[in-house]
């Protein structure tokens, strides 16, 4: 079975702000982003416990193609996940952790 997947409301602003880069970069490359974090996020849906926990209950997925990845926990009772943010590699996570209070 299928979990559900929800979004906390800053995840919009991290996916539009990596798209804005992307774009600025090369034209198009921002739907590419957008396409391999929806390949992702599908990936996610249907095996979320395959993902180790990186800290407190928060486990990663990473894209395959760019260097970003998927923060997130699972609700098992509601077979939900929660996205808490999507984040560069390079960006420290510990930054986030708030998002999850």
């Amino acid at each position: 079975m299928d979990y559900s997947v929800h979004f906390f409301d800053e995840v919009k602003l991290d996916i539009r702000e990596a798209k804005d880069w992307y774009k600025k970069q090369k034209s198009g490359l921002e739907k590419h982003f957008a396409q391999e974090v929806k390949k992702s996020i599908i990936r996610l849906q249907k095996n979320p416990e395959i993902y180790e926990i990186r800290y407190k209950n928060i486990r990663t997925i990473f894209t395959a193609i760019f260097p970003y990845s998927i923060h997130f926990f699972i609700d098992e009772k509601l077979k939900k996940i929660v996205i808490i943010a999507i984040l560069h590699q390079a960006r420290n996570p510990v930054s986030h952790h708030n998002r999850n209070q």
